[in-house]
């Protein structure tokens, strides 16, 4: 080789490299900066960008662009998040779908938020949900009109049937039934509490589904063994933590004559003490309401043998060892001794939960009512395992 050819070999390097650089930035912004493919179809080609007034429209697609924003094999998680989504901004309520897909085995499902025909306007949106923690994700997908009537169709059909009266009572289902139905509606109010939404630096684990079945069956058995309404039951659960175990009210004290084994002492005054009196795990109960319940299971009738084992508190009360499955022992029992108290008055036991028998508070009963009613409402209406319904493919 010449030394002429040589020095212009070497002098395209750079350029060649410089080329091979963008050609990879090029590559990386692609992936990174555009979120979701959208998928392609015989109508695709590059849309101009157009003038509305005095704003500037970037076109996604021709005629109606949606966002897949989740994907479910279970209806009722499905049907869950639907109302989540719905209930966060009722003027996007109806923007939002939840169509019915068949494969070759089974039935999935799509939440799909219908979103502007715009770059500008669509993609900024869907991140913030995405940031927000309402949407894990979402995929653009440009579809006809036709498809749009066909989708809508589709989720009114499937919402309508939670809107019918449900074929069998919440008391009455089948545990095989009741069971992962329960767990589901566990998974999903600890995944929307607004600790986990937030993601703050002490924000809860979430329960996994293995939890959430545990805690399921605990549940199950504490409100059959006490003779509990389980819709009321539930709407505690949610309303103290969201079934995650978390304590709370960590500042709260009493004052007391006297120290007694497991007291966290404070202060000491002359013939008294200051304790701490936080609320524990998932189901909220003070460390004075434990040992006021314990007095009660000591006095209690019933055959605790019909309770597993691990749900059985110990004759000897350790405040710092118990376990969340005895917590919700003793949730239950608190909850059966205030309607004991209240002659079967719901509404002022469950205030009594929150607000002490002397001062129940009729908000906090109001609100785990309604989460009771909604608890019942989806829990009702949870399918049977049996063939899946027909439904569209898009």
């Amino acid at each position: 080789m010449s030394a002429n050819i040589f020095r212009r070999s070497q002098l395209f390097r750079p350029a060649i490299a410089l080329l091979l650089s963008a050609a990879t930035l090029t590559a990386w912004a692609t992936d990174r900066l555009w979120p979701r493919h959208l998928p392609a179809n015989r109508h695709a080609h590059i849309l101009s960008p157009k003038r509305h007034g005095n704003h500037v429209v970037v076109p996604i697609a021709f005629e109606i662009v949606a966002a897949e924003i989740g994907h479910f094999d279970d209806q009722l998680e499905a049907i869950l998040r639907l109302e989540y989504l719905r209930g966060r901004d009722p003027e996007e309520s109806s923007k939002l779908l939840l169509v019915p897909v068949r494969s070759t085995h089974h039935t999935s499902y799509r939440l799909i938020l219908l979103v502007e025909n715009d770059q500008l306007t669509a993609i900024p949106h869907l991140n913030q949900l995405r940031a927000h923690g309402f949407i894990s994700h979402y995929e653009l997908i440009a579809w006809t009109n036709q498809q749009l009537v066909q989708a809508q169709q589709q989720s009114q059909q499937m919402e309508a049937v939670y809107d019918l009266p449900a074929p069998q009572k919440l008391e009455s289902l089948p545990s095989f039934q009741l069971l992962p139905a329960l767990a589901d509606f566990l998974v999903f109010k600890s995944q929307t509490d607004w600790r986990v939404v937030g993601q703050g630096p002490c924000a809860p684990q979430p329960l996994t589904r293995q939890q959430a079945l545990h805690q399921a069956s605990d549940i199950l058995d504490v409100a059959r063994f006490y003779g509990l309404p389980l819709d009321y039951f539930l709407g505690v659960g949610a309303m103290e933590n969201n079934y995650m175990s978390v304590n709370g009210d960590l500042g709260h004290t009493v004052w007391k004559t006297h120290a007694e084994p497991g007291d966290l002492v404070l202060r000491r005054a002359r013939k008294r003490v200051l304790v701490s009196d936080y609320s524990v795990g998932a189901w909220q109960v003070s460390r004075e309401t434990l040992r006021s319940a314990h007095q009660i299971y000591l006095k209690d009738k019933r055959d605790y043998s019909k309770l597993p084992p691990h749900l059985r508190p110990q004759r000897q009360l350790e405040l710092n060892a118990l376990t969340a499955d005895q917590l919700t022992t003793y949730a239950g029992l608190v909850l059966r001794n205030l309607l004991d108290r209240f002659d079967g008055d719901v509404d002022q036991a469950i205030g009594a939960y929150n607000g002490g028998i002397r001062n129940p508070n009729p908000n906090y009963a109001a609100n785990v009512k309604s989460i009771a009613l909604y608890a019942r409402r989806v829990l009702e209406h949870t399918p049977l395992p049996s063939p899946h319904p027909a439904a569209i493919v898009l």
